[in-house]
């Protein structure tokens, strides 16, 4: 086994922010903002000063656990309280074009916001949120945590540095059942914008956009007996001016693995260069089990073994410190943050067109969304 310490180029850690100890409120108390955020930020010495979410009772007890010292009881009264330099927001795709609009509004004392993904319901709403943010002078990230899997962030570099040279084929292979949110229902999505996007987020943080995507999805047989939806089980194909193909099949399905027959759940990723193949897989089906993501790498300079580096992190909840770690260094620097509302108007505008392709059975531009 080569050992991570060998490799220091495939350093997957996010530079942190000089300064920890910035005023965080934090807007939802639900699984990603509990599990996830807030244990990432706590792992990292970040600062949460103040919870809101609909359910007092709920951010009473995460506040609790978390040492978060101010508990609101309406989110509005979480916006005026002037401590506050940076908000993460963490509610329902469907309601988040709502606190921006009242932060922007309202908060003149707020520097930075950290938007969950998908922001907002599509395109369209994304863009207004990139708007009133920009016109307020806020800094916005999105919280695409995917780019912090360790595996993830170390495949990127190593194209960076061209240890496998030109890609060629690039696949995501899912196989799990994801946990699914109470408001999926009323949205009536499946795949595409909760965990799709985390994909094609990938492809783009890899590769660049994309020239064209055909998508082909169905409904998932166990979800659908649940609430009616279309983008159950989804196939779709970038495609890239250079010649490069990436292609993901995000099967939530997986077979009867919830009725009785034997499961086989994974992640499982792959690039080939023409220098060099790199694969891995991701561990977050394992969760709340401490799986962590793997890299793999061979390449025609280091000879035929495969280099195998191997870390501790996983993917949650460690990797939820990146998007916050990187928005706290734009703020710094008075840059923009790795993961900018700009930046994910791309995925957006992807994701969207992976619909519409699967709706009208052709290959989409990304470009017919962006221009509209």
């Amino acid at each position: 086994m080569t050992h991570a310490t060998e490799l220091p180029e495939l350093d997957f850690r996010p530079r942190m922010p000089r300064r920890r100890d910035v005023p965080i409120g934090c807007v939802g108390a639900g699984f990603i903002m509990a599990d996830c955020h807030l244990v990432a930020y706590r792992q990292v010495g970040f600062a949460p000063a103040a919870i809101a979410s609909r359910t007092p009772g709920r951010a009473q007890e995460v506040a609790a656990r978390h040492h978060i010292p101010r508990v609101y009881g309406d989110y509005r009264e979480l916006l005026d309280d002037p401590s506050i330099e940076v908000l993460d927001i963490a509610v329902p795709p469907d309601v988040q074009l709502e606190v921006v609009r009242e932060a922007v509004s309202r908060a003149g004392h707020l520097r930075g916001i950290l938007a969950q993904k998908p922001l907002g319901v599509d395109y369209s709403q994304a863009k207004e949120i990139v708007e009133l943010c920009q016109a307020a002078g806020i800094v916005l990230a999105v919280n695409q945590n995917m780019r912090y899997d360790q595996s993830v962030r170390a495949c990127r570099r190593l194209l960076e540095v061209g240890e496998l040279g030109e890609p060629v084929l690039a696949t995501i292979d899912m196989r799990a059942v994801p946990h699914w949110m109470p408001w999926q229902e009323r949205l009536g999505w499946v795949t595409l914008r909760i965990m799709s996007i985390h994909h094609l987020d990938t492809f783009r943080f890899w590769f660049g956009d994309p020239a064209r995507v055909f998508a082909s999805v169905r409904p998932d047989p166990r979800t659908a007996a649940k609430f009616a939806h279309e983008d159950g089980i989804c196939l779709y194909i970038l495609e890239y001016d250079s010649g490069l193909r990436a292609a993901a099949w995000d099967d939530v399905w997986t077979g009867p693995a919830r009725e009785g027959a034997a499961a086989d759940i994974g992640i499982r990723w792959r690039v080939e260069g023409i220098e060099g193949t790199a694969r891995g897989t991701i561990g977050w089906p394992d969760y709340p089990q401490r799986t962590p993501s793997t890299l793999e790498f061979t390449t025609r300079r280091r000879g035929e073994d495969w280099q195998r580096p191997r870390w501790g992190e996983v993917w949650f909840p460690d990797a939820f410190a990146g998007p916050m770690a990187q928005l706290l260094c734009a703020l710094e620097d008075g840059s923009e943050p790795e993961i900018s509302g700009s930046d994910n108007l791309h995925t957006m505008a992807l994701v969207d067109a992976c619909y519409r392709s699967a709706r009208e059975h052709r290959a989409v531009a990304p470009a017919e969304i962006l221009a509209e």
